[in-house]
């Protein structure tokens, strides 16, 4: 025993246990390992025959509780595996699932521990490959190695499994996580473990599976698990040939059909109890379903066909499926007939109907088909984003067994059904995003168990008190944002039965005071008091939250100076306030990683608080719209993971530091609006991972670098507007493919506008766009990090949550020549287009009603002859049309659009034509022309003879010589004497 207990201090010591878990292994000769923490023994010999030192799930730990993901890291072990486990001869069991080992690849020497019975070291972060070392472990009952889809390092991978081949007892096989995509033999491996009943390979980014393949010894699997696979072929048969199937796990695997409906997939699946299938088309058929309800309809307890392609008329398959306690329908194409087939499934306990926007159905109609049921039995309710527009009706309070309801984003109007109160076994609530009215009733108070209450983003207003929370001695998080509410307890000194984890009430009434019941909830990790009044921030504020984390109370009046941050935050917000003084230091440790100070009354230089402390965590920094002067700090190395930086609208003078260009993550960078000159710095080219970049409004001189496109090929948005720019406009702007915003105007930039613009993929329509790839940029840990000061429809207007949505090439007021190149016309998904001010010749292209995005066009003040294009009138979305003062002639073409705008659209031309008042002028022929057009009419006389004599010479002249052999021999002979003579 004492070797063993050796052995186990020896395996400690290679542990780094920051949490002191294995602070009771000592080694005093006195002490008994079998006692240790996670060490058990066996009854009869004494010998550590199990180890069992598994972490938390900190990822579902962190969402159910609300408990602080970092400090549930820090209960995790990691460091070394120590080779001294060999000497524990007898151990049988070894659990290190769920801590940190870094990303290290499995120990080989695990593979001679021949005694073990059950290895798991699923969600420890090892990395690599595994060892093939662990096929020795023959006596391997469950053997579980996977990761989880969220885990931080690169999963482990494979590339073989033959190892798996002498695991004649395995019955639980889970390497899910891992990366299989090598390991081509995998299903043959498989196919040889006949003791195998638990098969688990989730996200192995398998991509191929024999359909046809014939099952030999998987005739034991109980439990098949390949969901998040996508293998894009036809469903395989030897699945359903398995007949002791309880569970089958396909979701998002790509299986599709057709499947012959003479076929019977499940007659063989006679106890199978769980089927999740979403993400396969191969269940679209009104047979497949047909074939699931009559075959094993009695038996299924839980059925997901999400996100399947099916429609109605194939649900009405389901109303045998009377066991059924879980059914999820979610993302298929529904109609208001759906209801009928609920109503023989009494046994439902959780039902989801999410994100059908074709369905119809009321939401009391929804539920009146539960109430055929003589005890509804229903759990949970998910009926979100499926366009509801009725009333919250009094009904919902019969669902008395009701644990969680969620009606998101939906149409719902009218007032809280006081009735929900009567949901006592309510644990979560979710009425989000609709337009409920009215005071929140006091029946909400009596929900006891609640634990999740949302009711954000409706029309809600009144005044709530103590009495809406009397006993939800269970609420973690309370979501109110986006109402009209105010929360005036009767009682000053209200201290809440609830200690919250996340608190939001973005725009509710709660000021000028910050009140005292929210310091008392010690428990938060995210706090949202935007737009609440608050003027008056106390000294203890700081000091009452130890565990928060993010902080958001932008948009008040708060006054004076800060003074610290605490190292705990990870997002602060804390724009447009009204705080002021010169920031120094603001942090003993570390920035949050979102950090936002603009819109207050800031001043002085920022050298002291950038350049003292190493700010190695610090991601988003905006200090945007203060009063900061002097240049910016040269020390941008001490802040490596920057990735959004916002210094917009300061008087910061001096040149662009040349530190930026260390910022090798930095994807969003804002200086406009300042006093910047000199060029623009060539370490900028270093920032590749820029998507936003703006320099507008500055006193910046030079050439536009050629670099800015054949370097910073990944701009979305470039704007240097406003600036001192001169020189041509480099061609290798049209390498920013993916540039939606390009912005130039105003400079002293001359030559041509390039031709090549057409290389510009996403505002050609070459390149399909999401709003989400650059929404991401604009929108940073919940706050708005990006926005723009463009010209659009004749205006100044600054854009933010929907600069995404902005498709603009501005490249006015400079002194641009030559033609306007038939190339912009392919621009086909370009809103605004600004050529405007600038020296511009020749004629507008004639294509120019190709691209029909346009809503706003400007091409005035230029040099353009000729006549408008046909084509504008093409332009249907047109809401801003300007090419007054050019040299323009004709008639404005005729179209709803440009008939809508005013005459100063055109002025300064010579056109005519509706809307202009003049018109256009109708030539009336006088007697010259009379005479002229007399003469033209003898000239077509005079065509038309000569043709008729051409013909009537032919037919009696050549035909005849053609056909009779006479007649040419007697005319050859008369034209032969008259050359004689």
């Amino acid at each position: 025993m004492n070797d063993e207990r050796q052995a186990l201090l020896r395996f400690k010591h290679g542990l780094i246990d920051d949490a002191g878990q294995l602070a009771s292994w000592v080694p005093d000769e006195n002490s008994d390992c079998c006692k240790w923490p996670g060490i058990v023994c066996d009854n009869i010999t004494g010998h550590v025959h199990k180890i069992h030192l598994s972490g938390k799930d900190c990822y579902s730990d962190y969402y159910s509780t609300g408990k602080a993901y970092d400090e549930c890291l820090k209960q995790r072990l990691s460091g070394d595996l120590s080779p001294s486990l060999l000497n524990l001869k007898q151990l049988k069991h070894l659990d290190l699932s769920n801590n940190n080992f870094g990303g290290k690849q499995i120990p080989r020497f695990m593979g001679s521990l021949r005694n073990l019975r059950y290895l798991n070291l699923s969600s420890s972060e090892f990395g690599g490959t595994v060892p093939p070392q662990l096929g020795n472990l023959s006596e391997l009952r469950t053997l579980s190695l996977g990761s989880r889809f969220y885990e931080s390092y690169e999963s482990t991978s494979m590339m073989n499994m033959q190892w798996l081949s002498g695991f004649r007892f395995l019955y639980h096989l889970d390497m899910s996580g891992l990366n299989l995509s090598k390991a081509i033999d995998w299903f043959q491996v498989i196919n040889t473990l006949s003791s195998l009943a638990e098969l688990r390979l989730i996200r192995c980014e398998l991509s191929y599976i024999d359909p046809y393949v014939h099952v030999y010894n998987l005739t034991s699997l109980t439990l098949l698990d390949l969901s998040y696979n996508n293998f894009s072929s036809s469903v395989p048969w030897w699945i359903f040939s398995i007949t002791n199937l309880v569970s089958l796990d396909l979701r998002m695997c790509n299986f599709h059909g057709p499947v012959p409906s003479s076929t019977s997939l499940f007659r063989n699946l006679t106890a199978l109890k769980l089927l999740h299938v979403s993400g396969n088309n191969f269940m679209n058929s009104s047979s497949v379903l047909k074939d699931l309800s009559s075959s094993i309809g009695g038996n299924i307890v839980s059925l997901d066909i999400s996100s399947c392609d099916i429609s109605s008329p194939v649900l009405d398959s389901l109303h045998n499926l009377t066991s059924l306690r879980s059914l999820d329908l979610s993302e298929n194409q529904l109609t208001k007939t759906i209801t009928k087939s609920l109503g023989n499934l009494c046994n439902l306990r959780e039902l989801d109907l999410s994100y059908i926007e074709s369905l119809q159905n009321t939401l009391a109609y929804i539920l009146q088909s539960f109430f055929e049921c003589k005890s509804p039995s229903l759990e949970l309710l998910y009926l979100m984003h499926i366009g509801l527009s009725s009333h919250l009706p009094d009904s919902i309070g019969k669902l008395a067994s009701l644990t969680e309801l969620s009606l998101y984003h939906n149409l719902i109007v009218g007032h809280i059904a006081s009735s929900i109160g009567q949901l006592l076994s309510l644990e979560y609530l979710n009425l989000s995003e609709n337009q409920l009215n009215g005071s929140i009733p006091d029946s909400l108070g009596q929900l006891s168990k609640l634990n999740h209450l949302d009711i954000s983003y409706n029309l809600l207003e009144g005044v709530v008190t103590e009495a809406h929370f009397d006993k939800l001695v269970s609420l973690k998080y309370l979501n109110g944002k986006g109402n009209n509410l105010s929360l005036r307890p009767r009682l000053s000194n209200w201290i809440p039965a609830f200690q919250l984890y996340e608190l939001y009430l973005n725009s509710w009434l709660l000021g000028p005071q910050l009140p005292l019941w929210i310091e008392l909830q010690k428990n938060l990790t995210e706090l949202d008091i935007s737009n609440t009044g608050i003027e008056y921030m106390p000294e203890t504020f700081w000091r009452s939250f130890t565990n928060l984390e993010c902080l958001d109370m932008s948009q008040n009046r708060i006054q004076g100076t800060l003074l610290s941050i605490p190292s705990t935050l990870r997002l602060l917000d804390l724009s447009y306030n009204e705080f002021g003084g010169k920031l120094t230091h603001l942090s003993n440790g570390e920035f949050p990683i979102s950090l936002d100070l603009s819109n207050n009354f800031f001043v002085g230089s920022l050298h002291n608080l950038l350049c003292s402390n190493g700010v190695k965590r610090t991601q988003a920094l905006s200090l945007g719209n203060n009063s900061f002067s002097a240049s910016i700090p040269e020390c941008w190395e001490k802040w490596p993971r920057l990735r959004f930086l916002n210094l917009n609208n300061n008087n910061f003078s001096g040149g662009i530091p040349s530190t930026l260009g260390s910022l090798s993550w930095l994807e969003s960078l804002s200086i406009r609006g300042n006093n910047l000159s000199g060029r623009l710095h060539a370490s900028l080219m270093n920032l590749t991972s820029l998507v936003i970049l703006q320099l507008d409004r500055n006193e910046l001189v030079g050439s536009i670098p050629a670099w800015l496109g054949s370097k910073l090929s990944l701009l979305k948005l470039l704007n240097l507007r406003s600036n001192n720019f001169h020189g041509n406009i480099p061609h290798e702007l049209c390498y920013l493919t993916m540039i939606q915003i390009l912005d130039l105007a105003d400079n002293n930039l001359s030559g041509n506008i390039p031709r090549c613009v057409n290389n510009f993929s996403v505002l050609s329509g070459k390149e399909n766009i999401t709003d989400d790839q650059f929404s991401f940029y604009v929108v940073y840990g919940g706050a708005t990090i990006a926005s723009d000061l463009l010209v659009t429809k004749g205006r100044e207007d600054t854009y933010s949550t929907i600069l995404q949505l902005v498709m603009l090439f501005d490249l006015s007021s400079n002194n641009l020549y030559g033609y306007i190149p038939s190339d912009l016309t392919t621009l086909v998904m370009l809103k605004t287009l600004n050529l405007s001010r600038n020296q511009l010749t020749g004629r507008i292209p004639e294509k120019i009603g190709d691209m029909k995005n346009l809503e706003s066009f400007d091409l005035s003040l230029n040099k353009l002859s000729g006549e408008l294009p046909v084509s504008l009138s093409d332009l249907s979305f047109l809401s801003s049309f300007n090419v007054s003062y050019n040299n323009l002639i004709g008639t404005v073409p005729s179209g709803t659009q440009l008939q809508g705008f005013n005459e100063s659209s055109f002025i300064g031309n010579k056109l005519c034509g509706a809307p202009l008042t003049e018109r256009c002028a109708v030539k009336v022929p006088d007697e010259e022309d009379r005479n002229e057009e007399g003469s033209h009419e003898t000239e077509w006389g005079l065509i038309i003879s000569t043709l008729l004599g051409l013909v009537v010479g032919f037919w009696t002249v050549v035909v005849p010589l053609i056909v009779s052999r006479s007649w040419r021999t007697t005319y050859f002979r008369f034209f032969s004497k008259l050359i004689k003579v």
